[in-house]
């Protein structure tokens, strides 16, 4: 049997697709890519846009119209979070949720068995605990993304997030450290560590971001420790002294913003202020060697004004991120924003994020033609027949010629170039 997983949304989401292909393999099913004939589609769904809403929908359309005898499934967060919506999806043979992938295997021998539509959405409650879940590979790449932490506490008034992954619960350091022992034994030379609200691990218990970090450069087979996007909850003074201990930690950070006004900050119900923001990335920077910066900003929020959004712009370029996700707002029922409504036009959304996106995108232009010249240490994942691509510590994509396969091995480096189109730097022995 044959099953290929689309998986749209966040890191998290990716780690859950790995993990439902090993429960997969270890049934004998065969993976293959989603645009290959298969007896099973598994979409993993994400919620946090009315986009991805729109993608989810094409894509279940889409695998039952091109292989109407095969069964698909509709998993993740869509379903999670509008159960209904979901159902109303008849392309879907399966329709479950993301507290449920560790029994897709049961699921589809129920299918096979009554040849019956399923529908069987397991909300998630206060008080669950963190799902058994682990992966031993990471789709034949050296950089693994290893899911530590589920659901959030935090109910900014705009995300539907709480809904579609209940509240924080954090992977045990004893089941961490299995996991990156499995993983580091089958090759994986870098740990990305990832949640949904990632620097809200650990919490009610007696261990927090510090200890994972610890456990995954404690294995002697782990070249590189990473942490996924960060919200500034959490990241106190004694954090970062704890983790600036750890050399393997690469000195990159993504702390999600949203807005650089406060007006707008305090209406997305975000837990501080434009400056206290700014003193978290001061911190950084002091703490890490040739730290970066990225973060996500939104615009076009509810009762956002030109004044607010011109604060944000202002606030965001004296930051200087080296790089930066811009979205417009996009309302979700259910939330508390969407009480108030959208008072913000579409056009103008977009007419504000496409400034920002041009603002932005000219500090990291910047940035990244000021690392020519240098020597970076550059640890290679892919290639493209000799052309091998690889990231800095720091996270600077970098290409490169060489005669001989270097996939997993870390090489000092001299960049050259910087191409704006593809953003990558090219460089040389």
């Amino acid at each position: 049997m044959k099953a290929a997983i689309y998986t749209l949304g966040c890191k998290v989401n990716q780690y859950e697709s790995e993990y439902m292909a090993e429960l997969l393999k270890k049934a004998g099913f065969e993976i293959v890519n989603p645009d290959e004939n298969a007896d099973y589609y598994i979409i993993n769904s994400c919620t946090v846009t009315a986009t991805a809403d729109r993608k989810t929908r094409q894509n279940v359309r889409k695998f039952k119209r091109n292989n109407p005898d095969s069964t698909v499934i509709l998993t993740g967060c869509m379903p999670q979070a509008f159960p209904d919506a979901a159902k109303e999806l008849k392309e879907a043979d399966i329709v479950i949720s993301n507290k449920s992938n560790s029994d897709i295997l049961s699921f589809i021998n129920e299918h096979k068995s009554s040849n019956k539509r399923i529908l069987k959405i397991d909300f998630h409650k206060t008080g669950d605990k963190f799902s058994d879940c682990s992966i031993n590979a990471f789709n034949e790449r050296i950089r693994a993304f290893v899911k530590i932490e589920d659901g959030c506490d935090r109910f900014c008034s705009y995300c539907i997030i709480p809904q579609a992954r209940g509240r924080v619960r954090s992977k045990s350091l004893e089941a961490l450290r299995n996991e990156i022992d499995s993983l580091a034994n089958g090759g994986i030379k870098e740990i990305v560590l990832v949640g949904i609200n990632l620097s809200a691990y650990g919490k009610g218990e007696d261990f927090d971001i510090t200890d994972a970090v610890r456990i995954c450069s404690e294995n002697d087979k782990i070249r590189r420790v990473r942490l996924g996007s960060l919200e500034p909850d959490h990241i106190t003074d004694e954090v970062i002294r704890k983790l600036a201990q750890y050399d393997k930690l690469c000195p990159q950070f993504h702390i999600s913003l949203q807005s650089g006004c406060d007006k707008t900050l305090k209406n997305m119900n975000r837990h501080y202020s434009a400056e206290e923001y700014r003193a978290l990335c001061n911190s950084l920077r002091e703490a890490f060697f040739e730290c970066t910066l990225t973060t996500d900003v939104m615009t076009g929020f509810h009762e956002e004004t030109d004044e607010d959004f011109n604060d944000s712009l202002e606030f965001v370029k004296s930051i200087g991120f080296e790089k930066v996700h811009v979205f417009p707002y996009s309302q979700r029922n259910g939330t508390a924003a969407s009480k108030r409504g959208d008072s913000v036009s579409k056009a103008e959304k977009e007419r504000r994020a496409a400034v920002m996106i041009k603002e932005t995108a000219k500090i990291r232009t910047a940035f990244m033609n000021g690392q020519i010249g240098k020597r970076v240490t550059v640890l290679f994942e892919s290639s493209d027949g000799n052309t091998y691509q690889g990231y800095t510590r720091n996270y600077i994509p970098v290409r490169c010629n060489f005669e001989n396969d270097v996939i997993g091995k870390e090489l000092e480096v001299t960049i050259n170039s910087y191409d704006e189109a593809e953003d990558c730097c090219f460089a040389s022995l």
